[in-house]
C-alpha cells in the first residue's frame, strides 16, 4: 500500500515587550509550506495536496498579546488516492491574544475521500475570527466525500462542536442540509463587542453562541455568492444595531433622555 504525505507545519507568533507582534517559528513541512508577509502568514502548496493518504498538520500558537492572520494563496484541491486524506489544524490563542484564519476554499473533487479537523484552545479573553469555505467539486463534476469537524474551547469550556459530513448526496442534497448548493462554509467570530440577535434570510443564519461567541453559516450554488453571503453575515454580527432598526439621531436621544 502507497502510503502518502505526512508533513507537520507549524507558525508562532509572540508579543515582544513592546507589543510588536513577532513570528518566533515558522516551519514548513513537504507540501504544506508556510510564508511570512506584512499583513499575514500563507499557506503555499509546495505539491499537489490533499491526496488520498496524505496527513497533514498545522499547529497555530498565539501567544498573550500577539496577533496572527492565516491566508492561502490559492485554493487547497482534495483529490482522490490510497484511502482517506486528512487535514487537521490545532490551534492555541493566549489572553489578550488574536487570530485570523481565513483560508481560501477547498475544493472536494471526484472520487476524493477527505476528512479535516480544526481543534482551537482560547484563553478566556483572546479573540478569534475563523472562516472556512467548501465547493462541491470542480465545475461539471460530482463531488468526492468531505467530513469536517470543528472543536472550540475558550477559558476551558467547550464553546462549539460542529461536524458537517458530505458523503452521501441523497443525505446531503435534501432540504434538511445543503437543499441542493454546491458550496457551504461559516464563520466563527469570538469578541466582546458583538450583536446577540438571531438573523436568518436565504442562504444564510447568524446565530449567538455562548458570550462572547456568534457563528454564521452560509450555503449558496457558487462560491462568490457564499463570500458574499458571509460577508453579509459578518456585517450583521458586528453590527450593534440591527440592519431593520434606524440608527438613533441626537434629535431621538433629545426626546428620549430617559
Amino acid at each position: 500500500m502507497t502510503r502518502g504525505y505526512a508533513p507537520r507545519a507549524a507558525v508562532t507568533a509572540e508579543a515582544d515587550a513592546s507589543g510588536r507582534t513577532r513570528l518566533t517559528r515558522l516551519r514548513s513541512d513537504g507540501p504544506l509550506a508556510v510564508r511570512a508577509t506584512p499583513d499575514a502568514v500563507y499557506l503555499v502548496g509546495a505539491a499537489a495536496s490533499p491526496l488520498g493518504g496524505d496527513d497533514l498538520k498545522l499547529d497555530l500558537t498565539v501567544g498573550p498579546g500577539a496577533v496572527l492572520a492565516i491566508r492561502s494563496s490559492a485554493t487547497t484541491l482534495a483529490l482522490p488516492g490510497a484511502g482517506e486524506s486528512h487535514m487537521t489544524v490545532h490551534a492555541s490563542v493566549g489572553a489578550a491574544g488574536r487570530l485570523d484564519y481565513a483560508p481560501e476554499p477547498t475544493v472536494a473533487a471526484r472520487g476524493c475521500r477527505h476528512r479535516a479537523t480544526a481543534v482551537v484552545d482560547l484563553a478566556a479573553d483572546a479573540t478569534l475570527r475563523w472562516r472556512e469555505e467548501l465547493i462541491l467539486g470542480r465545475h461539471g463534476e460530482a463531488p468526492g466525500r468531505h467530513m469536517s469537524r470543528f472543536d472550540v474551547t475558550c477559558n476551558g469550556r467547550p464553546l462549539l462542536r460542529h461536524e458537517l459530513i458530505l458523503d452521501d448526496p441523497a443525505v446531503y442534497n435534501s432540504a434538511a442540509v445543503l437543499a441542493g448548493a454546491r458550496t457551504v462554509g461559516s464563520i466563527l467570530l469570538v469578541d466582546s463587542n458583538l450583536r446577540r440577535e438571531p438573523h436568518t434570510e436565504d442562504g444564510l443564519a447568524v446565530l449567538p453562541l455562548a458570550e462572547p461567541a456568534v457563528l454564521i453559516t452560509a450555503t449558496a450554488p457558487d462560491s462568490t455568492l457564499l463570500r458574499r453571503r458571509l460577508h453579509t453575515g459578518e456585517t450583521i454580527a458586528r453590527t450593534q444595531t440591527p440592519p431593520d432598526t434606524p440608527a438613533p439621531t441626537l434629535a431621538t436621544i433629545a426626546a428620549h433622555p430617559g
